[in-house]
């Protein structure tokens, strides 16, 4: 068994990144306007931020993630207000079309292609005929001065820091040209993108050209 890359920072994970990401996440949710009752996944749900802002609108929230140690302190943030399972993204443990937005933020980067292409999958099978997937990740456009150009470098000595096999998905990712590139080759409509942070992230709103069954 691998051993959990967050169990050291699980703890601490919210305090180092949650006032940068709050914002995303804020955007989002304006994006597409979550409903009471709306059945809501985090796919990498981590420490369960996002979806706590999704049960302030009252929505029923799942999420799956492959680290024991954040799922853990979403668990304490959460309690029973979502179902969170420790699994794999590629083969979720969710019946076809059950879901009316899918959340996968920061995520699809630190992943292999192979990989990318089969998540994206997967979140298309467990999406429901009317749902909507909120995709937020790095932009691979040029950053914009001055904000982009201060952001984009951190980014950078960040994925650097995460360990070679991070950087090089990270790396590749960017080269396809980031989600348009994902979304481009996958059975996805684009409904919406928002480019913020200087050119140096983006958030996009897709729904399936058509749900497998």
């Amino acid at each position: 068994m691998n051993e959990d890359p967050y169990r050291r920072v699980a703890g601490i994970y919210d305090r180092l990144f949650e006032p940068l990401n709050r914002g995303l996440r804020l955007l989002g949710s304006r994006m597409f306007q979550p409903e009471q009752k709306m059945r809501v996944l985090d796919v990498g749900c981590g420490t369960g931020v996002h979806l706590d802002l999704y049960r302030r609108f009252g929505c029923e929230l799942y999420g799956i993630d492959t680290s024991p140690s954040m799922l853990d302190v979403a668990r304490d943030r959460l309690g029973e207000d979502a179902a969170l399972c420790l699994g794999d993204a590629t083969d979720m443990p969710y019946e076809s079309h059950t879901f009316d937005l899918v959340l996968c933020m920061l995520v699809l980067h630190e992943m292999d292609q192979r990989m990318r292409m089969s998540v994206i999958a997967e979140m298309m099978r467990v999406l429901n005929a009317n749902g909507r997937i909120l995709l937020i990740d790095f932009h691979a456009g040029r950053a914009r001065p001055l904000k982009g150009w201060l952001i984009k470098p951190v980014i950078f000595l960040a994925e650097l820091a995460a360990g070679r096999r991070h950087f090089r998905n990270y790396r590749h990712f960017m080269s396809i040209h980031g989600l348009p590139g994902l979304i481009e080759n996958s059975q996805l409509t684009e409904e919406q993108r928002k480019i913020v942070a200087g050119g140096t992230l983006a958030l996009y709103v897709v729904r399936a050209k058509y749900i497998p069954d």
